[in-house]
């Protein structure tokens, strides 16, 4: 059976809802790791990419299902890799994100929005 992977701009994500996030990010961002812990989604791993200020919200590492990556530069670029490495490996991949360049740069993984994921997670 294919591995199935889902790829999290967590940036992205949490910046689709205007609900105060910009003025605690590593809140927002451990708010979407949570909700992501308890999801039932039908992916054997999530990868949640995370970088600038939302990296203190959530420690590096496997928690679950679910592995956080704080992106060393930007997080498209981490983002990119993740997504590379899972398709050379022969998974599924969906990259979930609203960023069109990003979108047009993780071929072949299928790219969702955050609304999708958004409506998934609650």
């Amino acid at each position: 059976m294919t591995r199935s992977v889902l790829v999290v701009d967590g940036a992205n994500v949490v910046g689709s809802v205007p609900d105060g996030w910009w003025k605690d990010r590593s809140g927002a961002a451990r708010r979407l790791h949570e909700r992501l812990l308890v999801a039932d989604l039908a992916h054997d791993d999530v990868v949640l990419v995370l970088e600038g200020a939302a990296k203190a919200g959530v420690r590096a590492g496997r928690d679950g299902h679910v592995l956080t990556v704080h992106a060393a530069r930007d997080g498209d670029s981490e983002i990119r890799a993740r997504a590379r490495s899972a398709v050379s490996s022969g998974a599924h991949v969906v990259v979930v994100t609203a960023d069109r360049a990003l979108g047009a740069n993780v071929s072949p993984a299928q790219v969702l929005s955050p609304s999708w994921l958004l409506d998934r997670i609650g």
